[in-house]
């Protein structure tokens, strides 16, 4: 009786510290990554309607904020109920901009670049269009290489008219060992943008990765509640020298 009384007092004390440890990590009170400046001296945040109504001026005065990815689009209809007013609010502000689609996998790829194209504003010296390619929060269909490749092609073959740039591939590491990996000449030539919450990617280092998320819970001056953070490749020190858009300005 008494080992049975123990190790449920055990279970309990188990399921408490889980308990406090993910209510931490949901609050932004414990995070696995923490680049500083002086290491990874260009940081950024990526955005959308979830963050509410954001204090640009004061999200512009952080140093850890040297650049904005806002979400615009969302499959072939959907736009981003903030967007519109993140991406004045931030230029305004100097933050350098960027926009990203999140890829449906139950959509033509044409379509999807349709409501790019109707929503983000093409204008000097902004990030390239990032392309959010996922599981979470997509649909239920799970493509093949093949169709996936043919999709994600002709999304960018429609938009390249009007947004000619290499594109930025926001990728979580089941998507890239899925698609990506060892298939890059499939897909258009792309910067990549891993998330990675637990550890700094490795990836063959800078030579293959150009943006880190390293947190979905950050938090700033200027935003209520959790905001995602990103760095970029720590060998960088301009973001016009990675992205020659920028400098068109």
């Amino acid at each position: 009786m008494r080992s049975l009384v123990w190790g449920t007092i055990g279970a309990t004390a188990i399921l408490m510290v889980a308990s406090a440890a993910y209510f931490a990590y949901d609050f932004g009170m414990l995070r696995f990554n923490n680049p500083s400046l002086s290491t990874h001296p260009i940081q950024g945040i990526d955005v959308s309607h979830h963050q509410g109504d954001i204090d640009w001026k004061t999200v512009a005065a952080q140093p850890n904020v040297r650049f904005a990815i806002m979400k615009a689009t969302e499959g072939g209809d959907h736009k981003d109920s903030r967007f519109a007013d993140n991406w004045q609010r931030a230029g305004d502000a100097g933050v350098v901009r960027g926009a990203y689609h999140f890829f449906t996998f139950c959509r033509p790829g044409r379509d999807q670049a349709q409501n790019v194209l109707a929503t983000v504003p093409k204008e000097p010296g902004t990030l390239p269009i990032a392309v959010d390619l996922e599981f979470v929060g997509n649909c239920n269909k799970v493509p093949t290489l093949e169709e996936m490749a043919t999709e994600v092609n002709a999304f960018f073959t429609e938009l390249k008219g009007t947004f000619p740039e290499k594109p930025i591939f926001y990728v979580t590491q089941e998507f890239f060992d899925q698609y990506l990996k060892g298939n890059e000449s499939r897909f258009p030539d792309h910067y990549l943008w891993l998330r990675s919450v637990f550890k700094e990617p490795s990836h063959e280092g800078c030579g293959r990765w150009s943006i880190w998320q390293f947190a979905d819970n950050g938090t700033l001056d200027g935003i209520r509640g959790p905001v995602d953070l990103n760095a970029l490749c720590p060998s960088e020190t301009d973001l016009a020298h990675l992205f020659p858009a920028v400098a068109a300005k």
